[in-house]
């Protein structure tokens, strides 16, 4: 059953990702299948090298997450830094197609964490993604939206923020890249197998009852007729005019010259001249950049806090 539902997740699925992970994605799952569809650092100490830690308290010895790392990390520096990497998926179980991919549920739960912690001043999303699914993605990227109106969260991108990876930088308060860095993607893809043939080959006939015109649109055991053609054409229509919308606002752009991107990729300096990233920085400089604004704005806070303090006690000395 869990097959199927892999299978289900990659095929007749609109989805912003580079082809080639879809490719691959694709050429996987049918391993699994027993079928051939192969197709033509931030300095955190160990919240980033460890996958997991022990917090011993007294006799209670127990497990602290990666999340829960970062956030101890961050109350001590003032910045949150969240991991996007791999292949991006709605929830944490819904596909594992692989160790390296991310959810948006996780990546919300992060954000809301850092913005409700007064300990925590910046956020910063380091990504390194090659995209993924559509279902989920819109949805966080107006989560970020209205999060950055709270605390700035910036986008480092370390090495790749593609498609459904670029709505999420896209929506942040400012996009940094490296000079060997990509952004962009723009755009929205979908596939679909027809067995329709090799079935006819093998001599099976599948037969399929159904009622409602569209039940049975994109069945793999049938070639695609021009009206459900038609049907997923306006689909796709309206997922990358809302990926173009989304990215045009967040990114004080027209909407024709996100368009006129292709969907293509865009490196270093060449991303910054369309538009879609601001700074061209390594990613270590800019997460120094980051924690050392982050260190003047409280060292600045302390001071008017012990003038403060100053001034009341002159207060009351001269009331003596």
């Amino acid at each position: 059953m869990k097959h199927h539902f892999l299978l289900h997740q990659l095929f007749n699925q609109p989805h912003m990702v580079l082809p080639d992970m879809l490719h691959e994605a694709v050429a996987w799952a049918g391993s699994r299948m027993g079928v051939n569809l192969h197709q033509v650092h931030v300095n955190v100490g160990a919240v980033l090298s460890h996958p997991q830690a022990w917090h011993d308290d007294g006799d209670h010895a127990e497990m602290i997450s990666p999340e829960e790392q970062r956030l101890q990390a961050a109350q001590q520096t003032g910045v949150l830094v969240v991991p996007v990497y791999g292949v991006l998926v709605s929830r944490e179980n819904n596909v594992s197609l692989c160790a390296n991919q991310t959810s948006y549920e996780s990546i919300r739960s992060q954000i809301n964490a850092g913005v409700n912690d007064p300990r925590v001043e910046a956020i910063v999303l380091e990504l390194d993604s090659p995209g993924g699914a559509v279902t989920g993605c819109f949805e966080l990227v107006a989560d970020i939206v209205a999060a950055k109106a709270l605390k700035p969260i910036h986008a480092i991108v370390h090495f790749s923020a593609f498609s459904a990876a670029y709505a999420i930088a896209s929506a942040c308060t400012s996009i940094t890249l490296s000079e060997s860095a990509g952004v962009g993607s723009v755009g929205v893809i979908m596939k679909h197998a027809d067995f329709s043939q090799q079935l006819a080959a093998d001599g099976i006939v599948v037969t399929t009852f159904f009622r409602g015109a569209r039940k049975n649109d994109l069945a793999a055991d049938a070639p695609l007729t021009d009206e459900v053609v038609a049907v997923v054409d306006q689909r796709m229509d309206g997922y990358y005019g809302k990926f173009v919308d989304t990215v045009a606002a967040n990114r004080n752009l027209s909407a024709d010259a996100v368009r006129a991107t292709e969907a293509g990729l865009f490196f270093g300096q060449a991303a910054i001249d369309a538009g879609l990233a601001d700074t061209l920085e390594s990613q270590q400089a800019a997460i120094n950049r980051i924690a050392a604004g982050v260190a003047s704005k409280r060292a600045s806070g302390n001071r008017t806090r012990g003038a403060r303090a100053a001034a009341a006690a002159m207060a009351m000395a001269a009331q003596l």
